[in-house]
């Protein structure tokens, strides 16, 4: 596979993609399976996403963590190590509060179920898969893809 971007271009690919379609798979490293969650991004906290969960949810108890993520297209794909922690500052719950939030915890922001949880992101695997016009037109036809006209790959350990 050719890179055909730097790696600070395909984190800041990654952070376009993730803010249109912001779900993501996440799970403690600890034999429990992953789960669809809404990530929260703030431009001040580089590294890090936010997750408002119940108390109960499967990961507020903390850990090392792995989260995956798919672009709406298909054509981007990252695979995020970290460790995820309980981040309850009022200020930070306010600043990322929305309504989509709001329909989760009919208490709002003082539902006593609600938590918010950090994922600190320690490393990532990042891939953009998109596949040139001649690559393309070749697939349609069962050519063979050549690395220039396919995609690029990172691995990083900043997504700022």
């Amino acid at each position: 596979m050719a890179d055909q971007h730097s790696p600070q271009e395909i984190a800041a690919k990654f952070l376009e993609k993730l803010r249109s379609s912001p779900f993501v798979m996440i799970g403690l490293i600890d034999g429990e399976h992953s789960e669809p969650m809404t990530a929260q991004i703030d431009d001040d906290q580089p590294n890090t996403l936010f997750f408002f969960a119940g108390r109960d949810n499967r990961i507020a108890k903390g850990g090392d963590a792995m989260a995956q993520f798919v672009g709406k297209g298909h054509d981007f794909f990252a695979c995020l190590a970290g460790s995820v922690t309980t981040d309850n500052d009022p200020a930070q719950i306010d600043k990322l509060w929305n309504n989509q939030v709001d329909a989760w915890f009919p208490g709002g922001k003082q539902d006593p179920n609600l938590t918010l949880l950090r994922f600190d992101i320690d490393s990532a695997e990042l891939w953009e898969t998109d596949i040139s016009i001649s690559g393309r037109v070749k697939m349609l036809f069962g050519g063979t893809i050549h690395g220039d006209e396919s995609s690029s790959h990172a691995v990083v350990g900043s997504v700022a």
